[in-house]
């Protein structure tokens, strides 16, 4: 193995086991700054831009029923997001982005408290646009769907308190609240479930992230048994790809 890979590697399991582990099961969540450095990061950072300039990131979806009369989805959710598994041409930085954050999760199996994880969504490549927009307060797995660790990687560069767009996370059980800037080069983890409610709060500049979920293998083949149940078919609902 070359020199630098195994320090990487030694580098992932040292930011895994001494910290993310212990965050997640003490506290349910835990952010890495600096996570990329600004060179791979601005690289990152680039290509988001570049699928936003080309109009590739389209207005965000709801799960679920549509809104009750006179609420607009914009007052809901106001980001535009694109789908991405990173092999696309023009996301070479993405892809490593998404290489280093599967690492680390398999880093963390089975010192977490759940079974094997053998596959997450696609990224999620998202902007708020900066006019005051946010996301409300909601769980990402509210229905066992098989999400259990949401990674949020944020690509924001001088990013300041007025800007808004703090991720506000409720930890369920607790006093306090843990509000997290969107910070340039920053990963964030956190449970997905009903243990940490979140909300995205209105954004007055331009907002870019990428996330990607994680699936618990026996919540998720539960989670398909039960949507092939449903539709009689063996779609699968979420574009789920294997890490």
């Amino acid at each position: 193995m070359p020199l630098l890979q195994h320090v990487m590697d030694a580098e992932l399991e040292r930011l895994a086991m001494d910290q993310i582990v212990p965050s997640l099961l003490d506290q349910g969540l835990f952010y890495v700054d600096n996570f990329l450095g600004e060179l791979v990061g601005h690289f990152v950072l680039n290509q988001v831009k570049e699928m936003h300039n080309s109009g590739v990131l389209q207005d965000g979806q709801l799960a679920g029923p549509c809104p009750s009369s006179g609420v607009s989805k914009r007052n809901i959710r106001g980001d535009k997001i694109a789908w991405v598994n990173g092999g696309e041409r023009g996301c070479e930085a993405i892809h490593l982005l998404l290489t280093l954050i599967d690492k680390l999760v398999s880093l963390c199996i089975g010192r977490l408290g759940k079974s094997i994880i053998r596959e997450r969504s696609k990224a999620m490549v998202a902007c708020y646009p900066g006019n005051g927009t946010g996301y409300v307060k909601h769980v990402d797995n509210p229905n066992a769907d098989g999400r259990c660790i949401t990674c949020i990687y944020y690509l924001n560069k001088n990013w300041n308190p007025e800007h808004g767009g703090i991720l506000r996370i409720f930890p369920e059980g607790k006093s306090y609240v843990a509000d997290v800037e969107p910070l340039f080069d920053r990963l964030l983890f956190f449970w997905s479930d009903r243990r940490n409610p979140h909300e995205v709060q209105p954004s007055y500049a331009t907002r870019y992230a990428i996330t990607v979920w994680y699936f618990d293998s026996v919540e998720r083949t539960e989670a398909k048994r039960r949507f092939r149940d449903l539709t009689a078919s063996t779609q699968d609902p979420d574009g789920s790809t294997t890490p």
